[in-house]
C-alpha cells in the first residue's frame, strides 16, 4: 500500500502539490472563523452536582457576582466622607445598565465580611446580568470595570472577581503566546539549518506544518459547531503540528537521502522512502493520535478539546508527509543532497553506545531503573487541583484583588457559591437546614433564597475555593443531613467533582490507550515482547517527568528561577494532558528505532547487529527531533500563566528524557536480554499478520 502511494505521489506529484495549496487556502479560510467560537472553560463535568447546583442558580435568574471592587480609603472606610464617596459610588454603578445588583459594606447594612479587618478598604460587589438595553454579561462587566477602576475622590477602586480574573488569563495567554513564538520561532529556524544543512531540506517542515495546522484548524471549526472547545487546545494544536512536522520530515528526508546515495534515481528513491519510512510515520501518527483520542473519555470538555485538536494535528501532519512531502521530493530531487545531515554523522556514536550498553544490559538497566524511580517518586505525594488566580503571575491586578480577599476579609465575596434545594418552599426547614450550613467550619456568611424552582442558600467562604480547605468544605457541607435533597456548587465543588471524574475515567483511559498502541505496535512489527517493552519503559519514561513536576510546581523548587507561585497543588488536568501527549510522542520515536532494527534484524537475522545498527541509524535523528519539539514546548516555560509553563516544560523534559536515556540505554538494554524473543508471537497471532516474520 505505501508502495503504491510513493509510486502515485511519483507520477502525479504536480496535481498534489497544486491540490495541497488549494487544500491549505481552502481549510484556512473555513478555519478563519474558529477562534470565536473557542470557550475558555471546560474544566467542570457537566454531569455533576456541581454543574446541577448552577444550572438552578441560573435558571433562577440569580447569577454569581462578575465583578468585586476592592475600594481603599486612605482615611478608612468608617470616615464620614469616604463613607458618602462609598454609598455615591454604588448608587451609581446600581444605576448602570445590566447591573443586576450592586452591594457595598455602604449600604449592605454595615456587613463585617464586606470591610477589611485593617479598616482602610471594603467591598463592592456587582452582579451583572445583560438584559434588555445592555450587551452581553461579559461586555457589559468589562465596560464598567473600565469605567469605574481608578482614583474616584477620596476612594480608589480595583477591580477583581471571576470575570476580571478570566480577562486577565485571556490577556495573559495572548502575550504569552506571541513571546512564546518570538522564542521558539528563531530557534527552531537556527536548528532546522543545523539539523537539515540546507535551506532547502529545511523548508520542507515548514511546508508539512503549514498542511498540518490547516487541516487541524478546519477540523476544529467542524467540531466548534458540534460541540465547546476549549481555546487552550489551540496551544497543543500547533506547537504539536510544528514539532510532528519536523519529526516526519526529518526521518522521510534521511531515509530519501540513504536511498539516492545507494544509488537509486529519484522516484525509485521516493517510492522506497514512502515504503519504508513512510510507513514508519502512518503506525507512529496513528498511535500518538490514539493516545490524544483516549482524552475523549474524560466529559470534561478541557480535556477533549485537546483530543480533537492534537489527534486533528497529528493525522494531518501524517497526510502531508505522505503525500505532499513525497511530492516534493520528487520535484526537487538531488538539491536536498546538497549536503549531509548533521544527525547522519553522529551514527557512529550511537552504535557504539548500543554495543556497550548490550555487554553489560543488566546492571545498565537495572541502574538506569532505579535512578528513573527515584525520580518518580515525588509524584506519589501529588495533590491535585485547579487553576486558581495564583496562576496569573503576581503584577496582575486580578490577582492582587483575589490575594487581598483572601487575607483582609473574613468571607471571600468573589467565592461565593450556591447549595441549591430543588423543589423546597418549607421556609422553617430551610432556615433550619441555613442554620447548619452556617455551623460548618470554613463558611463566614448564609442568607436565603428563593426561586419558582424551589430555595437555595448564598454561601460566603471564609476559605479560597479551589484550595484543601475549599474541598473539605464541600465535603462537609455534602455530609449533613437534610429531610430533602439538595447540591452544593461552586467552584471548590467543581474542583473536587472534576477530580472525581478524572480518576473515575481515568482506568479505561489508560486501558484504552495500552491496549490500542500494543496492537498498534503488533500489526508494524508481528511481534507480542516489543509491545510490552514499550509500555513499560515510557511509563517508566514518564514518572520521572512527573516526578519533576512535583518537586518544581506543587512543592514550589526552582519557583524563583521559573518565576511562579507554588500552590501545593498541581492542576488535575495536566499529569492526564501530559501524559497522553507525551506517551504518544515517545511511541512515535519506538517506532522509528524498532523499524530499522526490525528491517535489519529481518535482513540478517542478527539480534545485537539489528539493535546496533538501528540505534546507529536513528539515534541521532531522534535526538534532534526530540530537541526541535523540546524548543517548541520549552517556549511556554517563558509563560506567565503557571499551569501552561507546567504543560511546557513537563513536555520538554519528558520529549528529551525519552530521546536519550530511554532510546540510547533501556532500549538496547532490554531487546539484547530479550534476544530473538523480540520478534517471537505465538502462531495464531502470526497467521494474522501472512507474508511477515
Amino acid at each position: 500500500m505505501f508502495a503504491t502511494i510513493g509510486h502515485l505521489t511519483v507520477r502525479r506529484r504536480r496535481l498534489v502539490l497544486a491540490l495541497t495549496v488549494l487544500f491549505v487556502l481552502g481549510a484556512g479560510g473555513a478555519g478563519s472563523g474558529l477562534f470565536a467560537r473557542l470557550g475558555d472553560g471546560g474544566l467542570t463535568d457537566p454531569d455533576a452536582e456541581s454543574a446541577r447546583a448552577a444550572a438552578f442558580v441560573t435558571a433562577a435568574g440569580q447569577p454569581a457576582p462578575e465583578l468585586v471592587l476592592l475600594v481603599e480609603a486612605g482615611a478608612g472606610v468608617d470616615d464620614p466622607v469616604a463613607a458618602a464617596a462609598g454609598r455615591d459610588l454604588t448608587a451609581a454603578v446600581a444605576a448602570e445598565p445590566g447591573v443586576a445588583s450592586a452591594v457595598s459594606y455602604w449600604t449592605g447594612g454595615g456587613q463585617p465580611a464586606l470591610r477589611a479587618s485593617d479598616g482602610r478598604s471594603a467591598l463592592l460587589v456587582v452582579d451583572v446580568s445583560g438584559g434588555a438595553g445592555a450587551g452581553q454579561p461579559d461586555d457589559e462587566a468589562a465596560r464598567i470595570a473600565g469605567t469605574y477602576a481608578g482614583a474616584r475622590g477620596p476612594l480608589t477602586v480595583r477591580v477583581g472577581g471571576a470575570h476580571a480574573i478570566d480577562t486577565a488569563i485571556g490577556e495573559q495567554l495572548e502575550r504569552d503566546l506571541i513571546r512564546a513564538e518570538a522564542i521558539a520561532v528563531p530557534l527552531t529556524l537556527l536548528l532546522l539549518l543545523l539539523v537539515f544543512r540546507g535551506l532547502v531540506a529545511a523548508a520542507l517542515p515548514l511546508v508539512v506544518a503549514a498542511v498540518a495546522v490547516a487541516g487541524a484548524l478546519l477540523a476544529l471549526a467542524g467540531v466548534a459547531r458540534l460541540t465547546d472547545v476549549s481555546v487552550y487546545s489551540i496551544n497543543l494544536m500547533t506547537g504539536l503540528g510544528f514539532g510532528l512536522a519536523i519529526d516526519y520530515s526529518l526521518f522521510m528526508l534521511t531515509r530519501f537521502r540513504e536511498e539516492l546515495a545507494n544509488g537509486r534515481d529519484t522516484g525509485a528513491a521516493v517510492v522506497r522512502t514512502v515504503a519504508t519510512a513512510g510507513r514508519s510515520v502512518a503506525f507512529s501518527a496513528l498511535t500518538v493520535a490514539v493516545s490524544l483520542s483516549a482524552l475523549l473519555v474524560f466529559p470534561l470538555s478541557f480535556l477533549r478539546s485537546f483530543a480533537y485538536a492534537g489527534a486533528a494535528v497529528v493525522l494531518a501532519a501524517a497526510a502531508a508527509s505522505l503525500l505532499t512531502l513525497p511530492a516534493l521530493l520528487a520535484v526537487i530531487g538531488h538539491r536536498v543532497t546538497a549536503r549531509r545531515a548533521a544527525a547522519g554523522g553522529s551514527a557512529g556514536r550511537w552504535e557504539r553506545l548500543a554495543r556497550a550498553v548490550m555487554r553489560r544490559p543488566l546492571p545498565v538497566a537495572a541502574g538506569v531503573v532505579l535512578v528513573l524511580l527515584a525520580l518518580g517518586s515525588p509524584f506519589l505525594r501529588v495533590d491535585p487541583g485547579l487553576p486558581s488566580y495564583r496562576s496569573l503571575p503576581p503584577s496582575s491586578e486580578a490577582r492582587q484583588v483575589a490575594e487581598s480577599l483572601d487575607s483582609g476579609f473574613s468571607g471571600n465575596q468573589a467565592g461565593e457559591f450556591a447549595v441549591v434545594l430543588p423543589g423546597v418552599h418549607d421556609g422553617a426547614a430551610v432556615a433550619r437546614f441555613a442554620a447548619r450550613v452556617r455551623e460548618v467550619g470554613g463558611v463566614a456568611e448564609v442568607s436565603v433564597r428563593q426561586a419558582a424552582a424551589g430555595s437555595w442558600l448564598r454561601v460566603v467562604p471564609s476559605v479560597a475555593p479551589r484550595s484543601p480547605a475549599g474541598e473539605r468544605l464541600v465535603r462537609d457541607l455534602r455530609a449533613l443531613d437534610a429531610p430533602f435533597g439538595y447540591a452544593v456548587g461552586g467552584d471548590a465543588a467543581e474542583l473536587v467533582d472534576a477530580k472525581a471524574a478524572i480518576a473515575g475515567r481515568l482506568p479505561l483511559a489508560l486501558a484504552i490507550i495500552a491496549l490500542a498502541t500494543a496492537v498498534l505496535l503488533f500489526a508494524a512489527f508481528g511481534s507480542v515482547l516489543v509491545p510490552v517493552k514499550a509500555i513499560l519503559l515510557n511509563l517508566l519514561s514518564l514518572t520521572a517527568t512527573f516526578g519533576a513536576m512535583v518537586w518544581i510546581f506543587q512543592d514550589g523548587h526552582l519557583s524563583g528561577l521559573l518565576g511562579f507561585t507554588a500552590t501545593g497543588q498541581l492542576d488535575v488536568t495536566m499529569p492526564i494532558l501530559m501524559f497522553c501527549v507525551a506517551f504518544g510522542l515517545s511511541m512515535d520515536y519506538e517506532v522509528f528505532l524498532l523499524s530499522r532494527i526490525k528491517e535489519e534484524y529481518d535482513r540478517t537475522g542478527d539480534n545485537e547487529r539489528a539493535i546496533a545498527t538501528g540505534l546507529g541509524r536513528t539515534g541521532g535523528l531522534i535526538t534532534a527531533a526530540a530537541l526541535l519539539l523540546a524548543v517548541s514546548f520549552a517556549a511556554f516555560g517563558a509563560s506567565g500563566m503557571s499551569f501552561l509553563k507546567l504543560m511546557g516544560i513537563g513536555l520538554a523534559l519528558a520529549v528529551l528524557m525519552d530521546a536519550t536515556v530511554i532510546r540510547g540505554l533501556l532500549v538496547p538494554a532490554f531487546m539484547r536480554l530479550a534476544g530473538d524473543a523480540n520478534w517471537w508471537a505465538p502462531a495464531p497471532l502470526r497467521r494474522l499478520r501472512p507474508g511477515r516474520r
